[in-house]
């Protein structure tokens, strides 16, 4: 949006969201307490208009910067809840972090799923990273109760209906190892449902054991251990956006 003026502005939670300062739904709460003011006024209106690279941003009285970029990849552990607080008092992906400046997860991982997190204090990119015309191939190692013959894998590659009618399928399956009783399967999805690959074995009456995503697009996991986070680096940065870029042009 434009102003008379020709200087684009945005809502003032929104601002403070984008420049990395916190979430969203944070900043909200800190401009309806007062805390927060445009050219030395307090604004307690959330969606309160700021120029961008014109009007003044205080938060209790200090000036707000840009936060740099940051992006983070977290080994997410099992029963581990992809939120910032939770009622219950459950550990969250944020007790295994040591970033200073807000981020927030890319996506979710439910409870009892594993593995490969993003997280960012750059919305935009995340929103970019999980639109429908750029979403990027996530692959998955999954534990089932039975031993996977060539016909499963068939079938979840053709995919099935949900009873909720969700239409439930996977990119791509192969079998990676498996005993007398189970099977580990590598499962890659392109679309991102909720619960995705637990609904479509259960529609099989198949029992999911584990599941840990092991890639986003072309960034692994690797060997980064249970619960712990470290930054992106340059490479895998633009890795992520040229693979976004790719999918976007594609879907055009």
């Amino acid at each position: 949006m434009l102003s008379r003026k020709g200087s684009r502005q945005a809502g003032l939670a929104r601002t403070l969201s984008k420049r990395g300062y916190c979430s969203r739904s944070a900043a909200s709460e800190l401009i309806r307490a007062g805390r927060v003011s445009i050219n030395g006024e307090i604004r307690r209106n959330p969606e309160a208009p700021v120029r961008e690279g014109r009007d003044r941003i205080e938060v209790d009285g200090a000036a707000l910067e840009s936060s740099l970029k940051i992006y983070l990849v977290l080994n997410k552990p099992r029963g581990v809840v992809t939120t910032a607080s939770d009622e219950h008092r459950r550990k969250t992906v944020y007790d295994y972090i040591d970033e200073t400046q807000w981020v927030a997860p890319v996506g979710r991982l439910d409870k009892a799923s594993e593995g490969l997190l993003l997280l960012t204090n750059d919305p935009e990119w995340a929103a970019r990273i999980l639109a429908p015309e750029t979403h990027l191939n996530k692959t998955y190692h999954v534990h089932i109760g039975m031993v996977a013959a060539d016909d499963l894998i068939s079938a979840i590659m053709r995919g099935v209906s949900a009873k909720d009618g969700d239409f439930l399928r996977a990119k791509s399956a192969r079998h990676l190892r498996g005993g007398e009783k189970n099977s580990w399967l590598e499962i890659v999805l392109d679309e991102g449902r909720n619960r995705h690959i637990r609904r479509m074995f259960s529609e099989f009456g198949i029992e999911v054991l584990r599941i840990v995503r092991v890639a986003v697009g072309p960034l692994e996991l690797g060997d980064l251990p249970k619960g712990r986070s470290r930054h992106l680096t340059q490479v895998e940065k633009k890795a992520l956006d040229h693979a976004m870029r790719l999918r976007s042009l594609r879907s055009q």
